[in-house]
């Protein structure tokens, strides 16, 4: 930010943008407190005054928009418009929390006040401080969940506006948007929301495979319309028949959705079949209901087409935890499977706009909501939080990430816990009391051990013992927050002592071979066995569930393996730099780091995790010895690191690479014919000269699937290959993997 008066065309625009705030406010069904607003409106842009954004426009047009997110894409009222149009002012100003209640009530103070704590992001600049701003975030949202409603749209409004900003801090804030806004906006009902943000993120993080999919979206979508409109003319005719009033529309697939499937099923953009989807949204007759009503046009559309019987999804029996309902089906029209999704005007309402809509519909319910029992299952882990900040946020993310499903009491009612829940994590989930008690289970009347995976429509009886003590291996066997926070407590001195005896154990290994844990051993060891935390790795040593040797084997390899996971130097844009400029703290952060051939001044070297090769779209993560750690952009190691260690991101960008080569995975499968493997390998080892490092290959029923490593220059050099490769005529796929897949 810096000062800057505002000219009287910006002024005007300013006013203009106000007055289109208080016309999507007047369109709305909320009661019409104009003058509240108009006040709100009037004190930030006197706040604000001068003062501008680093994109240049003045500061209060963010407010602004946040405000206009909050009433036209959430459907929220007038204390969030004011909030939304206050919630800077405190942070960036010198007015007071105390002002802000005197001129505008304890309530919008309050939200505010909750907007100001965890200001700047989601995160601060040490690791720490992250955590305890997370921490803070989720105290304040079990308060006022208005508060973390506002923190989205800031956060959306600031996403649409990430250009302006230098790569670094980009990568930064998608990192965090990705990791943390866009779930939460998924768990808060927020899907359009959370689609955009998710897209954003993409575009950033990944311009080239981003802009390469909208592409083929773009060249694609004539020939989904006609498909939509072949598929949609017999639906037409058959609702209008029955008289009811509903709209039937198209929906294309999300830029980052193709993508993140390509990359799951290492398929091509032309194999992803589920581009369309279609829905219906109708307003119910009122003399049935709901439930019944969306059944009919259910059997209205399975009439005209035939149902895949696998996919069917009721989520209006059995509604998400997000509140979300609507009936899913999948048919198959014209040759190609179709999803449509059945929903009410309300059903809509509450998909589109999350929890106010879903507040503004519950009107005399005594039962709480699906939404109401996570948000309580949050409070919960308030009152037993983890002594470590991070750990807390770990924990956190365990609730916010989990997919669900739906189990059965033996009386028959309908519970809703996380996928992947075992029994004993259903013990907790019901009382902090039965878990502690719990010996074992009746799953569909049948005994099975306190680690059985629960299955969704399972019948669960607990059985419990009044001398069963907890134990320390349960933390294996849990799964949920809510057990895990549990248990932990009662673990806390265990698990210390625990992880001091690893800590102790791998010092001494290390001595053996020269080494020491520091920043150039722990990330090699941490990536291995896929641990976030030093004290995870600790306790599974303390445990005995991680063999010494095998550590010692890591390390030596990595120190013998020299042909690409080596230490390179970086250069910093172009010409040479002296001695006293060659340290990385001296460096602007801003600047975007050259990876090339040369080994002038700063070392790097390249993921384990993710493995990336020049032309991929990179990230560099600062080590503690100054190092940098090149990632790919999307790799999850990467992701964490962005979330929770912004200021070490750095933005990178490869060079021509002519000298090194780096190992790369191709995945190609095809009909086992004779002589197939022979083509293969004479088009890599003798068309392109490249090095095979190894070969694994599978056959089954005539097909073959085969994984070869090889040593490559550069992307563009691996996708000539892989062009190359599907001119074979038994070759049927070639796609490039990670090394952990």
């Amino acid at each position: 930010m810096y000062q800057q008066q505002t000219t009287e065309e910006e002024e005007k625009f300013i006013q203009q943008q106000f007055e289109e705030l208080l016309e999507d406010y007047k369109n709305s069904p909320h009661r019409k407190k104009v003058e509240i607003i108009t006040k709100a409106f009037k004190f930030a842009h006197k706040a604000h005054m001068g003062t501008r954004r680093r994109s240049g426009e003045p500061y209060i047009l963010h407010p602004l928009a946040v405000a206009r997110i909050v009433i036209k894409e959430m459907g929220l009222g007038s204390t969030s418009i004011c909030s939304a149009l206050l919630h800077d002012v405190v942070e960036d100003t010198d007015y007071t929390v105390e002002d802000i209640s005197n001129l505008f009530g304890p309530k919008i103070a309050s939200i505010v006040d909750g907007l100001t704590k965890i200001s700047g992001g989601v995160f601060g600049d040490k690791a720490s401080l992250q955590a305890e701003n997370f921490r803070k975030l989720i105290l304040t949202m079990s308060e006022d969940i208005r508060v973390i409603l506002i923190k989205i749209a800031d956060r959306l409004h600031n996403m649409r506006t990430l250009s302006s900003m230098p790569p670094a801090k980009q990568h930064k804030i998608t990192g965090e948007t990705q990791y943390i806004y866009a779930p939460l906006a998924q768990r808060l009902g927020l899907f359009s929301i959370k689609t955009e943000l998710e897209d954003l993120s993409f575009r950033y993080e990944n311009p080239a495979a981003y802009a390469d999919i909208e592409r083929q979206i773009k060249e694609t979508t004539p020939l989904l319309q006609k498909t939509f409109d072949e598929f949609s003319a017999p639906i037409h005719s058959e609702l209008k028949n029955i008289g009811y009033d509903y709209t039937l529309s198209m929906r294309l697939k999300s830029p980052y959705s193709i993508w993140k499937k390509m990359q799951k099923k290492h398929i091509p953009f032309s194999e992803v079949y589920d581009l369309l989807a279609v829905r219906i949204v109708f307003t119910p007759k009122p003399n049935m209901s709901e439930k019944e009503q969306c059944w009919i046009l259910y059997s209205i559309l399975t009439n005209l087409y035939k149902p895949h019987p696998d996919r069917i999804r009721d989520w209006v029996n059995t509604p998400k935890a997000n509140g979300y309902e609507a009936l899913h089906v999948t048919v198959m029209g014209n040759g190609n499977w179709i999803e449509v999704q059945i929903r009410t005007d309300r059903m809509d309402d509450i998909a589109e706009k999350g929890l106010a809509s879903h507040w503004k519909y519950k009107t005399g319910e005594t039962e709480d909501s699906e939404l109401d029992k996570w948000l309580k299952t949050i409070k919960e882990l308030l009152e037993h939080p983890e002594p470590n900040a991070i750990d807390f946020m770990d924990t956190f993310k365990l609730n916010l990430f989990a997919s669900e499903i739906f189990v059965f009491t033996p009386k028959g009612d309908i519970k809703t816990i996380p996928q992947g829940a075992t029994a004993l994590d259903f013990a907790f989930y019901l009382h902090s009391d039965i878990g502690l008690k719990c010996i074992g289970a009746k799953v569909n009347h049948k005994l099975v051990p306190l680690s059985y995976v629960l299955q969704s429509g399972d019948q669960v009886e607990l059985l419990t013992a009044r001398s069963q003590q907890p134990q320390s291996e349960w933390l294996n066997i849990v799964t949920t927050a809510k057990a895990r926070t549990s248990l932990k407590s009662i673990f806390k001195k265990e698990i210390k002592s625990i992880t001091k005896r690893g800590e102790t154990a791998l010092e001494e290994e290390l001595k053996k071979m020269n080494l020491s844990i520091s920043s150039a051993t722990m990330p090699e060891i941490m990536n291995h066995y896929k641990f976030a935390h030093s004290d995870d790795l600790f306790y599974a040593i303390g445990r005995g569930t991680i063999d010494l040797k095998e550590i010692s084997t890591i390390l030596s390899k990595k120190k013998g393996d020299n042909r690409w996971m080596k230490i390179w130097k970086l250069q910093f844009g172009l010409g040479q730099k002296n001695e006293k400029e060659t340290t990385l703290q001296k460096v602007d952060k801003n600047k975007t780091i050259q990876l090339s051939d040369n080994s002038n001044d700063f070392s790097y070297r390249i993921a384990d995790c993710c493995q990336p090769i020049p032309g991929d779209e990179v990230i560099g993560i600062t080590e503690e010895d100054e190092s940098i750690t090149i990632h790919k952009s999307q790799c999850e190691v990467a992701m964490k690191f962005k979330s929770s260690f912004g200021n070490r991101v750095r933005a990178v960008e490869w060079t021509s690479h002519k000298v090194l080569s780096f190992e790369a995975i191709i995945e190609i499968k095809g009909i086992d014919e004779v002589g197939v493997l022979k083509e293969i390998a004479k088009i890599i080892s003798e068309e392109y000269s490249i090095n095979i490092s190894r070969i694994n290959i599978e056959t089954k029923d005539g097909i073959f699937e085969g994984r070869f490593h090889v040593y490559v220059y550069s992307t563009k050099d691996l996708n000539n290959l892989c062009m190359n490769l599907l001119k074979i005529k038994s070759v049927k796929s070639v796609s490039r993997i990670d090394s952990k897949q």
